[in-house]
């Protein structure tokens, strides 16, 4: 452990911040994003806090502190997606949120994020292309899995009940909705493009949904209003995106090829893969193809293209290919398609996601450690 009696605010904070599970890696812009997001008062406070919840009278003691003086300044944090706060009954309890939580989610998901969320998105945007994400290169199962939108697969029989997005929904007993939070750290940043997709499409559920909304970084919604956001999303061409486990599953991104941060470790940094795939890959239909294109514009992986084929039957004599090995799965391209032509079949290999959070974390270590 690393010794937190000695040195800046700023550097005992990134210190500690690094033995999370998501370090943060050495970097011209990672300071200017820790001063940017946290004053030195809050670096010097959490330095030290636990990540696994503690009592206030536990905390209070650890920093030397009265309960009464501590509470405040933890609620604000948690208020700003860098504290985790849970009540049961009259027990609060506390922890300090990972580097992932504080820069890639929680303050993002405010519809008016703070003034100090807003100062930290420029030099993080340079963080996160400068080594922030080179923790999921290495990774073989990521954080989220595509899931194919409804009635995009052939024979919805088949589907699991961890694959279909409706039959998820309606196992959930509180649902809600935040800002995308990539979306929202390129709206708040002067240096990057800014994408027309809907912002408030970030649903989440349970434990964690709760969290949100006590803390005002989201609000909770009907099931039938998350359905409604779903297809809202598949309408824009949006890719469902589940997290990556079977069992207590807390979140359903709906992500764009320019701004989600799998898609960018994709596309930009060049991972050899974004989200983990689905179950499924879309086969097409030459002879009722009409190569409109569209479906080469939808897809968020390029997996997609039109060329010349002896069965087609439009005028150009062209018909959409799909490239196997880059389909994850997700039915964007099939959801709008006006002929019919595409349609997601399932693999004859499949996998299973991990079967809950625990076993997600044993496999990120087995890749990464």
């Amino acid at each position: 452990m690393p010794d937190l009696s000695v040195g800046q605010p700023y550097e005992k904070l990134i210190a500690w911040l690094r033995k999370a599970w998501w370090g943060l890696p050495d970097s011209e812009h990672l300071m200017p994003t820790i001063k940017a997001f946290f004053n030195p008062e809050e670096a010097e406070l959490l330095a030290g806090i636990p990540f696994s919840g503690r009592t206030l009278e536990e905390l209070a003691e650890m920093k030397g502190m009265a309960p009464a003086e501590l509470a405040p300044k933890l609620d604000a944090l948690a208020r700003r997606g860098a504290v985790w706060r849970s009540q049961k009954q009259d027990s609060i309890r506390y922890s300090l949120n990972d580097a992932f939580f504080v820069f890639m989610r929680g303050p993002y998901w405010a519809k008016d994020p703070d003034e100090a969320t807003k100062a930290a998105t420029r030099p993080f945007n340079k963080y996160f292309y400068d080594g922030f994400m080179d923790q999921f290169a290495k990774a073989h199962t990521k954080g989220l899995r595509a899931i194919p939108i409804d009635r995009t697969v052939e024979d919805p029989r088949r589907v699991l009940p961890y694959e279909d997005v409706v039959k998820f929904v309606d196992s959930q007993d509180y649902c809600t909705v935040s800002y995308c939070p990539c979306r929202q750290r390129k709206r708040l940043d002067p240096d990057s493009e800014v994408c027309d997709h809907p912002m408030e499409v970030c649903l989440h559920f349970g434990r964690l949904g709760h969290y949100i909304v006590e803390n005002g970084l989201g609000r909770e919604i009907t099931r039938e209003e998350t359905k409604e956001i779903l297809t809202l999303a598949a309408e824009s061409g949006l890719v469902h995106a589940i997290s990556n486990w079977q069992e207590g599953a807390d979140t359903i991104c709906n992500c764009c090829k320019c701004c989600c941060l799998f898609f960018e470790a994709y596309h930009v940094l060049k991972h050899t893969k974004s989200h983990d795939i689905s179950n499924y890959q879309v086969r097409t239909s030459q002879e009722t193809c009409k190569a409109c294109g569209l479906c080469v514009e939808r897809c968020p992986m390029g997996a997609l293209r039109l060329e010349d084929s002896p069965n087609a039957t439009n005028k150009k004599g062209k018909a959409a290919v799909v490239d196997i090995d880059k389909c994850i799965g997700c039915g964007v391209c099939a959801y709008k398609c006006p002929s019919g032509s595409l349609v997601l079949v399932r693999r004859e290999k499949t996998s299973e996601p991990p079967r809950d959070v625990r076993e997600w974390m044993e496999r990120w270590y087995s890749d990464t450690g």
